[in-house]
């Protein structure tokens, strides 16, 4: 499954409250400095990937006449071109792959600014970062599921895409989150 930015705060507070809880390492400066510097490997992550995505994109529309006079399938073009330019953007494409590598440097990171002190393996805590991760975006579409339950719930209809919507359904993620102890 895909982070997108909407999601990165939220997981950057589970990595920071996953390791906390896990007994095997010590924040040294608390739950805050962890989530935030979670946030920038994260944020770094997911950017690459849309600047890989944009340039795809870019390179499909110089190239539409030839697409369609090809009759090829644009979509399949798409991951092909993807796959093809994911090297050069460092982007790693298989999500397993690619969540192992964020855990990674989320650690080398934390190791580095002195945010956590550990004993056990590094393995250890790396997979604590990195099922902080998968975890919940295992949970994301339950958690969805239940603001958009509750939105519809109600006596006024709300429309998606207006202000309206957009705060209600922040405010009920926000709480559903909190309600499942994820942030």
């Amino acid at each position: 499954m895909k982070i997108s930015l909407k999601t990165i705060p939220h997981i950057s507070n589970k990595v920071s409250i996953d390791l906390a809880k896990s007994g095997a390492v010590t924040l040294t400066r608390g739950l805050e400095p962890v989530a935030d510097e979670a946030e920038k490997v994260l944020q770094e992550s997911v950017k690459r990937e849309m600047a890989l995505e944009e340039k795809v994109n870019e390179y499909l529309e110089e190239n539409e006449e030839e697409i369609e006079f090809m009759l090829a399938d644009e979509r399949q073009l798409f991951f092909m071109i993807k796959k093809k330019l994911a090297p050069d953007f460092d982007v790693i494409l298989d999500y397993e792959e690619r969540f192992s590598d964020i855990a990674h440097k989320i650690l080398d990171e934390l190791y580095e600014e002195d945010l956590i002190h550990f004993d056990v393996n590094e393995n250890r805590v790396k997979n604590i970062i990195y099922n902080a991760i998968t975890s919940f975006l295992a949970d994301t579409s339950e958690i969805e599921d239940a603001v958009m339950e509750k939105i519809r719930s109600y006596k006024r209809k709300f429309i998606p895409g207006t202000d309206e919507f957009e705060i209600l359904h922040e405010k009920l993620y926000h709480e559903e989150l909190m309600k499942r102890g994820m942030e």
